[in-house]
């Protein structure tokens, strides 16, 4: 296990939804892969200002807490698609109260179900959202921007292995598919 799979202020990732999760483990175990870390429940604070500001700016700013690894993330995306950097910390509780002290304010609370695994230099998320369901997200980090078209690529050829094609893409962010979820009727 590599915390160098995630370094880099770029992340080319793919994110397909997964018909079968069995299936999909079937695949994954056919292949040569490590196992980070397997059914953890990750708990996700989306924080953004009163006036939505990092939302319109198509940012998140994110406070991740990782059970039962421990794992504690301070997470900024966009404003393109491909910009993500992340960094630990060690108190993931002091982090969310030092940016409602600036002023931010929790926009979204989501948990997922998250497995992660390395085939090669890549990572394969597979996740659970309740209600929404099963996703695999296929990625790389790196600073070469030069790389983010290639990268694309090989990720694609990567989850035609699974049986995911074009059709299983899902283009929305966890975020997105949430906020519907919640503004779902009853």
């Amino acid at each position: 296990m590599s915390s160098e799979h995630f370094k880099g202020q770029y992340e080319v990732e793919l994110k397909y939804r997964v018909q079968s999760k069995l299936e999909f483990l079937k695949v994954l175990q056919s292949m040569p892969h490590q196992v980070m870390l397997e059914d953890n429940v990750e708990s996700d604070w989306y924080f953004d200002t009163p006036e939505q500001s990092l939302k319109a700016n198509n940012k998140s700013l994110i406070i991740r807490d990782m059970q039962p690894s421990g794992i504690k993330l301070w997470i900024v995306k966009g404003p393109s698609a491909d910009h993500c950097e992340a960094t630990n910390i060690t108190d993931s509780d002091a982090a969310k109260n030092m940016l409602k002290t600036m002023g931010y304010q929790v926009s979204l609370q989501a948990s997922k179900i998250r497995s992660v695994y390395f085939v090669a230099q890549y990572h394969i998320t597979l996740d659970y959202l309740d209600d929404i369901g099963h996703f695999a997200e296929f990625a790389i980090n790196t600073d070469d921007e030069s790389m983010l078209a290639q990268y694309k690529v090989e990720l694609i050829a990567l989850a035609s292995q699974f049986g995911l094609t074009q059709a299983e893409l899902e283009h929305k962010s966890y975020r997105t598919l949430i906020a519907e979820q919640i503004l779902l009727p009853s």
